[in-house]
């Protein structure tokens, strides 16, 4: 008999144990509705090329609490302020762990294990001096002047090519803004003082090592053959070339700080964050806490590094094109900079504490354009239920604050640029309105996210400042297109290229 005859005689069979299995699982539970899945892929072929779009259209379908099976594992998708609030809030203990780490990223690096620590002991340790020595109000304000000086830069750089009046690409003039305030800030070091060819490999990891953890991992989805794909498609050697180049990077960084070399001058040198993990690290030396190893301090590197460049970078990218499709907008924003900072030859931080309609723009763009579209994936540690429907430990939860964020229900004109729609609103994005959650919240929402917002407003407010911006000739609107793939950060497809013009001179 053709072995095809026999599986299809089989299959009844099969397909009777596999429903008989699923009853004895679910049991009496009422887990959320599910799309219709394949065989062995389950739902991942509806993913797409930008899944958050994806998975907004399905839950249009199937409600804002979902059910997906990605390859073996259930993933619950969220995608309404409510059932946000249940997991953020109601039972954020329940499910503010991580995933494990697929094998194969697992790799002979000791850093990447410890930057995705489940919940515990010490991720709780980390986060709290994440919270306390790193991003507190305080230690924010101290690099004030790193902001300020590197804004004051990209300032003259653009004024110099206003004089031509050629486009410039700004999507690649703020990508190095960012990436100098987050290496100066971390690092005590920039990206122009490197060579060039290191300048552009060290963006470039960045863009890598996002697009890996966005990325389609088969030890992820297939439990027993995942490797095999891994490996084929080399999957495996990618990771592993990445995070090879990360650790020599880190290690170097820090090992100049020991030997005290340093790359800022000396009448403005501060402690950068590596100065501070150090430090805390020889205090707790035989203390008999969680100490701080070279790991550790990697380990926290990584995420600020990861964290920090791109979503600031694509924010203000994000806005800045907002505001050149709406001139009605960018003139009121102009208006208001200029009025209340009258005529100055250096704007800085406290000359946007009266900026309203600014931080209106700013809450604005993070509606439509949340830096990561889909937050990092929680997972289920206890039952508990959402909306009526039952989530299991080992259950993968991810919140599509995209979705949320042009939902009609919470927002008028959800497709629209309007930062009106804020004035005399107390809707803001700490993370305790659920309807706008572009820095997450709860225990894991990120703990970056004032030095974040303060270096938006002080961007943005020079750029409208300092110049007026046209489109290039014969450009006569923007391509708004989000970039395919499956990368944690929602970047814009095409360079924002723009005509600066000088408005003080």
């Amino acid at each position: 008999m053709a072995p095809y005859l026999i599986v299809l005689l089989l299959f009844p069979l099969l397909l009777l144990l596999l429903v008989k299995r699923k009853i004895i699982i679910n049991g009496n539970q009422q887990l959320p509705p599910s799309p219709p899945k394949l065989p062995i892929l389950g739902n991942l072929h509806q993913l797409g090329k930008r899944p958050h779009r994806s998975l907004c259209q399905l839950s249009k379908q199937y409600g804002p609490v979902m059910l997906l099976r990605f390859g073996n594992i259930p993933v619950v998708i969220i995608s309404s302020a409510e059932a946000a609030e249940h997991v953020l809030k109601t039972h954020d203990l329940q499910c503010c762990t991580r995933p494990p780490l697929s094998g194969t990223r697992k790799l002979s690096y000791n850093f990447l294990d410890i930057a995705f620590a489940p919940y515990g002991e010490y991720w709780r340790r980390i986060r709290k001096l994440c919270v306390v020595e790193l991003f507190s109000v305080k230690r924010v304000q101290s690099f004030r002047f790193v902001r300020e000086e590197e804004v004051a830069s990209l300032v003259s750089s653009i004024s110099q090519s206003a004089s031509s009046k050629n486009p410039i690409d700004l999507t690649e003039k703020i990508v190095t803004l960012v990436a100098n305030i987050v290496f100066r800030i971390a690092f005590a070091t920039n990206v122009e003082a490197t060579d060039m060819a290191k300048k552009n490999r060290i963006k470039s990891l960045v863009d890598e090592a996002e697009a890996i953890f966005g990325s389609f991992c088969g030890s992820d989805y297939f439990k027993y053959v995942g490797w095999i794909i891994d490996r084929i498609s080399g999957y495996h050697s990618r990771v592993e070339k990445i995070f090879q180049e990360m650790d020599a990077f880190y290690q170097l960084v820090i090992d100049e700080h020991l030997q005290g070399v340093r790359t800022v001058e000396k009448e403005q040198e501060e402690e950068d964050i590596v100065d501070v993990l150090l430090g805390i690290g020889r205090k707790e030396a035989g203390a008999g806490s969680i100490q701080l190893t070279k790991d550790h301090i990697k380990a926290v590197l990584m995420n600020i590094f990861l964290a920090g460049i791109s979503t600031g970078s694509d924010s203000l990218i994000w806005a800045m094109a907002e505001l050149v499709k709406n001139p009605k907008v960018m003139n009121k924003a102009k208006e208001e900079i200029r009025n209340v900072i009258g005529i100055k030859e250096r704007v800085t931080e406290r000359d946007t504490d009266e900026l309203h309609y600014l931080k209106m723009v700013i809450k604005e763009t993070l509606r439509l354009y949340p830096p990561v579209p889909l937050l990092l994936a929680r997972q289920a540690i206890s039952n508990f239920q959402i909306n009526g429907y039952d989530v299991n430990p080992e259950m993968i939860i991810q919140i599509n604050v995209w979705a949320i964020g042009r939902d009609p229900e919470y927002w008028k004109d959800p497709e629209e640029f309007l930062p009106e729609r804020f004035m005399d609103s107390s809707v803001d994005f700490k993370g305790q309105n659920f309807e706008l959650l572009p820095f997450g919240g709860g225990r894991r929402g990120c703990p970056g996210q004032y030095m974040g917002t303060v270096m938006l407003e002080l961007v943005l407010t020079n750029l409208l400042y300092f110049f007026d911006w046209e489109l290039p000739k014969g450009v006569e609107d923007l391509n708004m297109e989000e970039k395919y793939g499956a990368s944690l950060v929602l970047s814009k497809m095409e360079p924002l290229r723009l005509v600066p013009v000088n408005y003080l001179q």
